[in-house]
């Protein structure tokens, strides 16, 4: 099935009889009807309802879903995309081990290498993520999982995940992917050598900024670990979640393709703005990787940022305050356009930041694009540049 098909009819066991979409099913205990049933648990299939922290039948239905979309072996459902990182992260790693992360990863998950895997004894190294496959230069024998996330958070820069997975592999150590930028609608991880694929799907997934949930879906390979370690850390998510998550799922093509008409309209226009110094939006050759994007993604979602020139602080402020069409607030994804402006300086330590002025991440949401440019013209137009 091609992709837009493939959202329509995942996770329903027939298109022609009973509800369109599968009945919402909540459970915590599970009867078993003998003994022998009781204790011969451990080997039914995959996707038995056993208990309801290991999943119900919708929680099943998503995670085929998912599966389906990336190509991937199997998936598990998280409470959130940070919780999905963190769980893959430990179900490769032990104390004494070594991760190499990219430099340009999301905020949060540098904090949780900083601040909880050096209590388990776990040391991380930042790398630049334009490094490509000299990353096999920072290859240890202890290290054990390289971490992608591509484009960047915050600043975009594109990897050459081909590449530093191949690098990876010749060490014996795992990749691990946060893809919550492309989904698997624009670019699928495992078919560039990626270990485990992950998506906070809070945000495009879910679509409607109403849902907080994470996807890990692995090769065949790397399924046993992630599975057990879901199992023992006892993460599972809402089936009331999972509803949500299955009802954006079936309108996330046309989504998609909006986010990335309005994202692009409003990166080209910015381009041409005085104010701004630069736009980092993978699909413009402006941005570091733009050929590694143009080599191995299908399509562009609709968050980029802009390096502004520099302008005082008050005129930002006024500027950001006096918008009409975009939110100020974290996450991204849903239907709504939203802006921040943010600070990589403070989270770099392999690379360093070179930006002149302030940069402001753009989401751009399903609002007619001509409103958002008016919208964002009569914001610049309060700035008093430095």
């Amino acid at each position: 099935m091609k992709k837009d098909t493939h959202l329509v009819r995942a996770g329903r066991r027939s298109p022609k009889e009973g509800t369109v979409n599968p009945p919402l099913h909540r459970a915590s205990t599970v009867l078993f009807p003998s003994v022998a049933a009781l204790e011969g648990r451990g080997q039914l299939p995959p996707h038995s309802l056993t208990y309801g922290r290991y999943g119900t039948p919708i929680t099943f239905a998503l995670a085929e879903a998912i599966s389906g979309l990336e190509g991937g072996h199997d998936t598990w459902l998280f409470p959130s995309g940070l919780a999905a990182i963190t769980c893959a992260c430990l179900a490769f790693l032990k104390s004494g081990d070594h991760l190499l992360m990219v430099d340009s990863v999301y905020g949060p998950t540098r904090r949780f290498c900083d601040k909880e895997l050096t209590r388990f004894g776990i040391e991380t190294t930042y790398y630049d993520p334009m490094l490509g496959a000299d990353v096999a230069g920072l290859m240890r024998p202890e290290t054990k999982v390289v971490f992608v996330e591509s484009p960047g958070s915050i600043t975009f820069e594109v990897q050459d995940v081909p590449a530093i997975a191949q690098a990876a592999h010749g060490a014996g150590a795992v990749v691990l992917m946060d893809n919550t930028w492309a989904t698997p609608l624009f670019f699928k991880p495992l078919e560039h050598g990626v270990d485990v694929a992950l998506t906070a799907m809070t945000k495009y997934l879910g679509g409607h900024s109403d849902l907080m949930m994470g996807s890990a879906t692995t090769s065949e390979a790397a399924w046993p670990a992630l599975k057990r370690a879901a199992f023992h850390l006892g993460l599972c998510t809402s089936p009331d979640d999972c509803y949500l998550a299955l009802r954006g799922l079936r309108t996330l093509g046309v989504r998609l393709e909006r986010h990335q008409q309005s994202g692009l309209a409003l990166a080209r226009w910015l381009a041409g703005q005085p104010q701004v110094e630069r736009v980092l939006h993978p699909a413009l050759a402006s941005c570091p990787g733009h050929e590694f994007w143009a080599r191995d993604f299908s399509g562009a979602s609709g968050l980029f940022a802009v390096v502004l020139e520099p302008c005082r602080r008050d005129s930002l402020e006024a500027m950001l305050d006096g918008l009409e069409h975009f939110g100020m607030g974290y996450s991204w994804g849903g239907y709504e356009s939203l802006i921040l402006p943010l600070d990589p300086a403070r989270d770099r330590t392999a690379t360093q930041w070179d930006g002149p002025g302030p940069l402001l991440r753009i989401h751009a949401g399903l609002e007619d694009v001509a409103d958002l440019i008016a919208d964002l013209e009569e914001g610049l137009g309060k700035l008093v540049m430095e």
